[in-house]
């Protein structure tokens, strides 16, 4: 499953996604998830047996998929607040715990929330290796007009994400 922190339908992160799903054809059957824009604020007194529906999708998508792709920007120095709310309502029911997760910022600069989320994740215990984390500052600049990354080296990062991500869900 892949989903982006961004809500913006033009999106660098849905391209970036849709690059490493590009990259990795024929190797990982990627599903996009788009809902987190419909999930509700996180409120601890719905989170119990019988959340809100969009939530209870939400983890049940996470919990059937065998890895999550999360491509994101950074927001004033920090997490996307959809994306932080999605992480949010999983942190009770432990659905990340042992998934084998990439993590993508792909921003302007990036780090301070790549630095955070990468926290977050590991927090609640989702599976990231060293090479299965990617830093992709001033993505924009590594695109062209119809937001397709032309950037060399930036696929070859991407392809080496791929890679490590694949062999991360064979153990």
């Amino acid at each position: 499953m892949a989903m982006s922190g961004s809500l913006r339908s033009n999106s660098a992160n849905h391209s970036v996604i849709e690059h490493f799903a590009h990259l990795a054809e024929g190797r990982l059957e990627i599903e996009i998830y788009d809902g987190i824009r419909n999930l509700p604020q996180f409120n601890p007194d719905q989170d119990n047996e019988k959340p809100p529906g969009e939530v209870a999708e939400f983890r049940r998508r996470i919990r059937a998929a065998d890895g999550i792709l999360i491509s994101t920007p950074e927001y004033v120095f920090g997490v996307p607040g959809a994306l932080k709310n999605a992480v949010d309502w999983t942190v009770s029911t432990a659905d990340f715990m042992g998934k084998p997760t990439a993590l993508i910022t792909a921003s302007t600069s990036g780090e301070k929330a790549h630095a955070s989320l990468l926290v977050t994740l590991q927090t609640i215990e989702a599976v990231i290796t060293g090479d299965s984390a990617l830093l992709i500052s001033h993505i924009k600049a590594k695109m062209d007009a119809n937001g397709k990354i032309v950037h060399p080296e930036t696929t070859d990062r991407l392809n080496m994400l791929v890679n490590s991500f694949v062999d991360t869900l064979e153990k």
